[in-house]
């Protein structure tokens, strides 16, 4: 994941190299969740697995924020209430997830057809014309910072990528959430 353009502040960088992860993996995955932990205090706290990680090494950069993989995702189980299970340990400073979602353009959403169920919905996404394929990460941290980075299909480059806190707002508020008690 060396590849991760500079960011301004952590919690960028994180899911910038989420978000370059994601995309080495090719497109048409399931959702991914990651722990977001601070990188000194793993390496002081847990050698074998920053070794392990590649942070073993005394010039690594040892400040910011480094994700960890967790668990599939259940694709029997909808996002919103996989996501009111989860409670992390103190350890964990955030987490992010990766998602790919279709999107509107905002000229399609007044040709939306009302009074339809969700399954019928998403077909209806799924045949139009002007869809578009999103990957969709966003980060949180306990404190309730937020970050995203948003990457189209038909743009499918670093350089083309998207970020800001504000991009996926209902995203960013269910993975806050997952650090209420």
């Amino acid at each position: 994941m060396s590849n991760t353009p500079m960011a301004a502040n952590p919690l960028t960088r994180a899911v910038l190299e989420i978000d370059e992860y994601a995309s080495g993996l090719g497109w048409g995955r399931p959702a991914r969740l990651f722990a977001l932990v601070d990188t000194a205090r793993l390496r002081a706290q847990e050698p074998a697995l920053a070794a392990q990680l590649g942070l073993h090494d005394e010039e690594a950069e040892t400040t910011g924020l480094t994700p960890i993989e967790q668990d599939e995702i259940p694709a029997d189980k909808p996002l919103d209430e996989f996501l009111a299970t989860i409670a992390w340990p103190d350890p964990v400073v955030g987490c992010a997830l990766t998602v790919e979602r279709l999107m509107l353009p905002p000229s399609a959403e007044a040709q939306v057809p009302q009074g339809m169920d969700e399954a019928k919905l998403t077909k209806w996404v799924a045949s139009h014309p002007e869809r578009q394929e999103v990957r969709m990460t966003v980060a949180v941290l306990r404190d309730g910072t937020r970050e995203s980075a948003l990457r189209l299909r038909e743009k499918d480059s670093a350089t083309e990528v998207l970020t800001g806190p504000d991009l996926v707002p209902g995203l960013a508020q269910a993975l806050a959430a997952t650090f209420e008690d």
